[in-house]
């Protein structure tokens, strides 16, 4: 959910993605509390791929159209179940995940049949902070929050 979800293209035909840096960080608060973090997009995009290698995701499944293997091949891949893993999704094609990972999200603007469906809609709407959105609650629920932000927080 780090994009809105719209398709922009260039001059030469290139796709052109809009990321919101609030996401990024979010995303590197996780992985410094030990969690991994990776991203599984039905589409292949090389502005995906540049953001990705850029936050140093631990994983990148793209142009999977179909979640169920790549989502497998994930669970396999770092020797883990569904249960423990959380996982936001917007539309139709995010189900199949949604529907068996231990923690289910959606940004506001998620397809009606995906917000019915998980565990909690989130308030922001895709590519606008909504994975940060969701990396505080995860953090928090972990008891993890208070110790990232503390840093930001001392006064010298």
């Amino acid at each position: 959910m780090l994009t809105d979800g719209r398709l922009h293209y260039g001059s030469r035909g290139e796709q052109l993605k809009t990321f919101d840096v609030r996401d990024g960080f979010g995303l590197k608060l996780a992985q410094r509390a030990g969690l991994k973090v990776g991203i599984l997009s039905g589409r292949a995009s090389a502005a995906l791929r540049v953001r990705a290698d850029e936050l140093k995701l631990d994983a990148l499944l793209m142009d999977r159209s179909d979640k169920r293997p790549a989502f497998a091949e994930f669970l396999a891949t770092y020797q883990t179940t569904p249960e423990r893993v959380a996982y936001i999704g917007d539309d139709l094609l995010d189900l199949p995940v949604l529907l068996r990972c231990g923690l289910a999200f959606a940004p506001a603007d998620a397809a009606p049949e995906v917000r019915e469906r998980v565990h909690r809609v989130l308030s922001r709407a895709g590519g606008q902070g909504v994975a940060r959105e969701m990396c505080e609650v995860v953090l928090c629920a972990r008891g993890a929050w208070d110790s990232l932000i503390a840093p930001f927080l001392a006064i010298e």
